[in-house]
């Protein structure tokens, strides 16, 4: 049977190493894929005082995460596509 949908498991197995940098307001996740391909996210707020290293890297870790389910997503359909 031709598999038709994504998994998370598929999708934490593209990742590769992550890499987070913060300038106490914003926080960039970059995440290296399996093949060397990278993506990013980013988090933010407005207010200094209110940032919080945890949180920042976990929202911008998720979207990061969700430019992988994009490309994922896309190679999917384009494979469907072909039968």
């Amino acid at each position: 049977m031709v598999k038709n949908k994504l998994s998370i498991e598929d999708i934490n197995s593209k990742v590769g190493d992550q890499i987070f940098w913060n300038n106490g307001k914003t926080t960039i996740c970059i995440l290296t894929l399996q093949n060397g391909f990278e993506v990013v996210g980013t988090s933010g707020c407005v207010d200094p005082a209110n940032f919080d290293q945890a949180i920042g890297e976990k929202i911008a870790y998720e979207k990061a995460l969700d430019q992988v389910w994009l490309l994922e997503g896309y190679l999917l359909q384009d494979s469907l596509g072909k039968e």
